[in-house]
């Protein structure tokens, strides 16, 4: 019985942890996977609306297309990236301050005081972020080597959309499929039920040996009172007959 016992446990747990991953596949169904699709189809065509502004706003050839900073547009190199750095100081925390813009992007700095370091952000449909250095014509090329990445981006959003769709297809197949055990567990279960029915019943028919012993050893107090009393004797003892003689 004991073994049969453990093996109905396990089964049990198996079927529990089924079931369980059940509600998971139809929660990911419901919601995870509509909102993911959803979520990175939107970073998609968001990208794409970024990579159409970045082609709009090229750099001249072997020249720079300028940036306006506080208001002033600067077109030399060194003037902007010392302006973009002079307009740091007066961002203190993380809270993005806008500076200006950039190719047709508008600059937001943030200091990050863990890291000790300015944070530019560049926002159009999406987001495109770099730390700035203290080197002015070197933040420039950080700029423009952030915004040269949304090609990549977007193709790394596109495997992810991809596996997002693969994902949701593995668990359309396995939602609602049913618990493989069922039956093993359903017969074993029956027995171990069986089992404890006759295990019950055997205890119920038995007495306790050493309590049926101890029952027939016990004097009756009945059959005490049954007993006939002896009759007193009358002869006087052998002290008391001395005496009288005297």
């Amino acid at each position: 019985r004991m073994d049969l016992d453990v093996e109905v446990s396990r089964l049990k747990l198996m079927k529990a942890d089924h079931q369980s991953k059940q509600y998971r596949l139809e929660d990911q169904l419901l919601k995870h996977f509509p909102e993911e699709i959803e979520k990175h189809k939107g970073f998609i065509q968001g990208l794409e609306t970024d990579m159409e502004t970045l082609a709009a706003h090229p750099h001249p050839t072997d020249g720079f297309t300028g940036m306006e900073v506080r208001g002033d547009t600067l077109t030399d190199k060194e003037n902007a990236g010392a302006a973009l750095l002079d307009a740091c100081k007066e961002v203190k925390g993380s809270e993005p301050v806008q500076v200006g813009s950039y190719r047709g992007f508008a600059m937001f700095v943030t200091f990050d005081a863990f890291q000790k370091e300015y944070m530019l952000q560049l926002k159009g449909r999406m987001t495109h972020r770099t730390a700035l250095g203290a080197d002015p014509r070197g933040n420039l090329t950080r700029i423009d080597n952030a915004l040269s990445q949304m090609p990549q981006r977007l193709e790394s959003v596109k495997v992810q959309l991809d596996n997002l769709y693969q994902q949701q297809a593995a668990a359309k197949e396995e939602v609602g499929k049913a618990f493989p055990y069922e039956e093993e567990l359903r017969v074993k279960n029956a027995r171990l039920v069986e089992l404890d029915m006759e295990l019950n019943m055997d205890s119920r028919g038995q007495s306790r040996p050493e309590a049926a012993i101890s029952k027939r050893a016990r004097p009756s107090v009945l059959e005490g009172l049954k007993r006939p009393i002896p009759p007193r004797s009358m002869e006087k003892k052998p002290r008391q007959q001395e005496q009288e003689a005297r």
